[in-house]
């Protein structure tokens, strides 16, 4: 066994139950993006115990944490900490405490699992590479919190990034990767619509914002389906329709929101004006005036090849049968900022107990096995270890 391997598996074998602590804690804790202030202090003050020196970002909403050779490349390791505007439905004796406040994305098991990999690594004799920790704010927030670490100088030094995701469609133990894309770009539209109003039994004396509307609503991803190549798996969901309160009289405003998400990094770049076009083209009909928000996202995660292969190797670390399939997903992942800048790859974690329903992210009753927590920081500490070997 490795010095690193065995230190990770001393670390866990010695402290297991801080890392689930940690987790827990975060977890009844939870902070929505750009607040997460306690957070960030709770993080800083586990590495600072340890001894290492934690650097809070500006505004005070996540840190970096640098230690290991400063003679030889850098890699980062990063995890997201914010939580998601949404009441915890899940019953768990450590739920949130915070109302209309939960982790429900697993990002508390992302940042537990930084944590405890970060004390393993600090544990061993001596590091190959240097170590940069990353923990973020604001993941959930487009465009990002990634482009506030960046631009605080996150990424400077820096030859590769890592950073992995809960799956709940992976069972605990597994752990997926691919090359390429394995996230979509997803952006969002918001659309305020004007008209004179009036009674419903004279539509033609003015504009129809309702029917305006609904021409929207289908026509919208409509174009999209005519104007993009299918295999680019660009999908348009409008989320939120709102217009009138009265059934005999046509409103006088009205708005409608909705993501468009894409495979592809190509089409995403021209996604803004194609939508922006179709809204016009689909309205000037209808004698309904229109404002346009509409508001670019993040990119895909488009995983380095040769960060691929150092991912995958620290996947098959871990022992037999570890490695597994996965597919590019729709859903969006500030993570590709970083991969803009420096090479790296993600890898998704199974957290699945591998009995009873799959509950997907982004649900009030998600939950994960906490047994996942253990494989993460055997990932990221491989991670390390694999890392020099191709330096």
């Amino acid at each position: 066994m490795s010095v690193l391997k065995h230190a990770a598996a001393r670390w866990l074998s010695d402290h297991y139950d801080d890392l689930v602590g940690w987790r827990r804690h975060i977890h009844r804790h939870p902070e929505l993006g750009r607040q997460e202030f306690t957070t960030t202090q709770f993080v800083a003050s586990v590495l600072a115990d340890a001894g290492l020196n934690p650097k809070v970002l500006p505004g005070g909403t996540g840190l970096t944490c640098d230690f290991g050779p400063d003679d030889a490349p850098r890699v980062a390791l990063r995890a997201d900490m914010d939580a998601l505007p949404m009441a915890e439905r899940t019953g768990l004796p450590f739920s949130s405490e915070v109302a209309g406040v939960a982790h429900a994305c697993g990002h508390d098991a992302h940042t537990s699992v930084l944590l405890g990999a970060a004390m393993a690594l600090a544990s061993a004799p001596e590091l190959p590479v240097g170590v940069r920790l990353l923990f973020q704010a604001a993941e959930e927030l487009m465009p990002g919190g990634a482009l506030d670490a960046i631009a605080a100088g996150a990424l400077n030094g820096v030859s590769r990034i890592f950073a992995l995701h809960c799956d709940p469609h992976l069972a605990v133990g597994q752990v997926a990767t691919k090359a390429g894309p394995i996230t979509s770009a997803a952006d969002h539209i918001e659309v305020t619509l004007h008209s004179p109003g009036g009674h419903t039994s004279r539509p033609h004396l003015t504009g129809d914002l309702v029917y305006g509307m609904g021409t929207l609503i289908t026509g919208v991803p409509g174009i999209l389906s005519r104007r993009i190549d299918p295999r680019n798996s660009t999908v348009m969901v409008w989320g939120s329709v709102h217009a009138g309160i009265a059934a005999n009289a046509i409103p006088q405003t009205g708005t409608m929101s909705g993501t468009i998400r894409t495979a592809s990094r190509e089409t995403w770049l021209t996604l803004e004006d194609i939508v922006t076009d179709a809204v016009s083209s689909l309205l000037a009909p209808l004698g309904v005036e229109h404002v346009v928000q509409y508001r670019r996202g993040v990119p895909p995660v488009v995983n380095e090849e040769v960060s691929t292969r150092i991912l995958t190797h620290a996947i098959e670390a871990i022992g037999p049968g570890v490695l597994a399939d996965t597919h590019q997903s729709g859903g969006g992942e500030d993570f590709s900022w970083y991969l803009e800048e420096v090479p790296g790859a993600m890898a998704r974690l199974g957290v699945w107990s591998g009995q009873g329903p799959q509950l997907d992210l982004h649900q009030p009753t998600f939950d994960l096995d906490e047994r996942a927590l253990g494989v993460g920081v055997r990932l990221m500490v491989n991670l390390v270890e694999q890392s020099a070997a191709v330096q």
